[in-house]
């Protein structure tokens, strides 16, 4: 049978969680990196994950990749789509969100679709429609910093509201509590008011369950790779793919020299890196080098090189808010974050499985 689920990501990292989550759910799960070729084989697998870097490219740009990405997916034979983002919604009042999630809508011809980023496991929960990072709002976490898509408002229903012409409606807690049956009630009534969206409360992992069930029949599912944990049973209650495979997980086993690469100037990212600084070798980049026309990569490749033997390397562009905000006051804030791509291509790697 060819996969049932074809999944858009947003970003490599966030594709990866994703495909991490349908193979916990035991679905045999194939991750590709970037747009394949039309002529790339099918992989004999439950769902296929294509990652993008299309998160803050401009929007029709995003556009562009995703609607690609949906139409190879159809061709492979995929039956439900999904659509995965950030689960602290980066985004702007642009896009890329809104836009992405109305041109898969409209290449579908499809009229609805959910908005769930959270993910307790990770501390994102949604009450009331407001996005919480641990125990504060969104818009009071350190995402209000983020140097391309600071998030300054918490209210989902209202951010997504802003990046798109379809009315956002809201599935609350109280549906949500009261099983799939309420949340599928919720949504039908929503579609039947004009709504093209709902953000779906969820605040506990087993909620995320419940939430699968209502919402597996939908073309489109849009979210944080979270609200993915409920898709695998759904389908396999409607006879969509068969019991949970035994070797879902199944994957070659790696060996050779390992080298890190962060480019988040998140708070964790920021303190992963310090943690790893104070015992192994790191190479900072510095995007401000890069616009002169340093050969700072090629010094990235010779640090690494030079200790790869003894262990893995972490090469860094991330950076803490008041660095990030002096090297855009510099170059602007889409140049700073774009440096490294425009100046060296943007070489695809090749297909793994997850």
């Amino acid at each position: 049978m060819p996969p049932i689920l074809g999944c858009v990501a947003d970003d490599f990292t966030g594709a990866t969680d994703l495909a991490n989550m349908l193979v916990r759910g035991g679905l045999r799960t194939v991750q590709l990196i970037g747009v394949p070729r039309p002529d790339a084989a099918v992989p004999d697998v439950d769902a296929v994950v294509v990652a993008l870097k299309s998160r803050t490219i401009p929007a029709a740009d995003a556009v562009g990749q995703s609607v690609a990405a949906l139409d190879w997916l159809k061709a492979a034979g995929c039956r439900r789509f999904f659509f995965k983002y950030c689960s602290t919604f980066d985004s702007t009042d642009d896009g890329n969100i809104g836009p992405v999630a109305d041109a898969l809508l409209d290449r579908l011809g499809a009229d609805f679709s959910i908005a769930c980023p959270a993910f307790p496991e990770t501390g994102r929960t949604i009450f009331k429609g407001h996005l919480f990072v641990g125990d504060v709002l969104l818009s009071d976490s350190s995402m209000r910093h983020h140097p391309l898509t600071p998030m300054t408002d918490a209210n989902l229903v209202a951010v997504l509201g802003r990046q798109t012409a379809r009315p956002v409606g809201l599935v609350q807690y109280r549906e949500v509590a009261a099983g799939a049956d309420a949340i599928r009630a919720r949504v039908e009534a929503l579609r039947a008011e004009g709504h093209g969206y709902a953000v779906v409360d969820a605040v506990s992992d087993a909620q995320l369950h419940v939430i699968g069930e209502a919402i597996a029949d939908l073309d489109l599912v849009t979210g944080g790779s979270g609200v993915a944990i409920g898709l695998p049973d759904a389908y396999r209650r409607r006879g969509l793919v068969g019991a949970a495979g035994v070797a879902a997980d199944a994957v070659p086993a790696i060996a050779g020299r390992a080298a890190v690469l962060a480019g988040s100037c998140s708070a964790a990212t920021l303190g992963q890196i310090a943690e790893w600084e104070k015992a192994r070798p790191a190479f900072t980049v510095d995007p401000l080098r890069l616009a002169n026309g340093d050969d700072v990569v090629g010094e990235a490749l010779a640090f690494a090189r030079a200790r790869l033997d003894a262990g893995p390397v972490l090469i860094y562009a991330s950076a803490p808010p008041e660095t990030v905000k002096s090297i855009q006051a510099r170059l602007g804030r889409a140049e700073a974050g774009e440096a490294d791509r425009a100046r060296h291509g943007d070489d695809r790697p090749r297909a793994g499985r997850a």
